[in-house]
């Protein structure tokens, strides 16, 4: 699949133009026949709500939804009603590398160029890493609201809401090297078994400072740990001695 990317010589190709006033969001967020950038939807955008902390118990403390949360939710109602929840979690993925360029998200909050040439890049990004239409339109209504700075956490929170609606617990690996993929199912069907999860999402992250062996983080924002590590069997040790009566010469 075909990954965009704005390079910084690219970005000072765009001519600034005045801003473009922007049609009224009015039509379906569903696929339209109408050009992206000319056509709209409507998403519903709920008034943050109270919720409370420590996982809604009752002890908890309230807070309100980020504005981040509620444009998730929103889309991951969408998701749900068109049974495209696993295609939009992978559409988000590939939006996330793109703005992880510096440089492809300092254009986008850059109050200089017009929302014009902001949804001609939009359209390219959608083209380039295959989106589906709602989610495209989704891009163009974070443009038309000014709130596509917000696009990392509105990634990060459609995740959350990927995870309570489909049962997924996301279990983070850490290892030297990347580890094969039947070692990566069988650590899958663990935590599925620790959790009780109806599905388990693998994240992979290369950790050198392991030594050896591997861990797993799992739980509500990683508060579990499974420690496989010669890292960890190393501090064990050291904790064990007693080097306070050695002198360095």
């Amino acid at each position: 699949m075909a990954t965009f990317r704005l390079s910084p010589a690219a970005i000072q190709t765009l001519a600034v133009s005045p801003t473009t006033q922007i049609p009224p969001i009015s039509s379906s967020l569903r696929p339209s026949p109408f050009p992206l950038r000319r056509r709209f939807s409507s998403l519903k955008i709920s008034i943050p709500r109270r919720r409370r902390a420590g996982g809604g118990s009752a002890a908890g403390s309230t807070m309100a939804d980020s504005p981040a949360s509620s444009y998730a939710s929103a889309l991951a109602e969408v998701a749900k009603s068109n049974n495209t929840l696993d295609a939009t979690m992978a559409d988000l993925e590939n939006i996330e590398t793109v703005f992880s360029d510096s440089s492809v998200l300092s254009f986008f909050i850059n109050p200089t160029f017009s929302d014009e040439k902001k949804l001609d890049v939009i359209k390219e990004i959608a083209t380039s890493s295959e989106l589906q239409p709602h989610t495209a339109n989704f891009l163009n209504i974070l443009i038309d609201m000014k709130r596509i700075d917000l696009i990392n956490e509105i990634v990060k929170e459609f995740g959350v809401c990927y995870n309570e609606i489909t049962g997924t617990e996301v279990a983070v690996v850490s290892s030297v090297v990347q580890l094969e993929s039947q070692h990566l199912a069988q650590i899958a069907k663990t935590v599925q078994r620790l959790t009780g999860a109806k599905n388990v999402r693998i994240k992979t992250a290369i950790d050198p400072s392991l030594v050896a062996g591997f861990t797993i983080r799992y739980g509500n924002s990683g508060s579990k740990l499974i420690d496989m590590s010669v890292k960890k069997q190393l501090d064990e040790i050291a904790a064990q001695l007693d080097f306070s009566t050695i002198v360095i010469a």
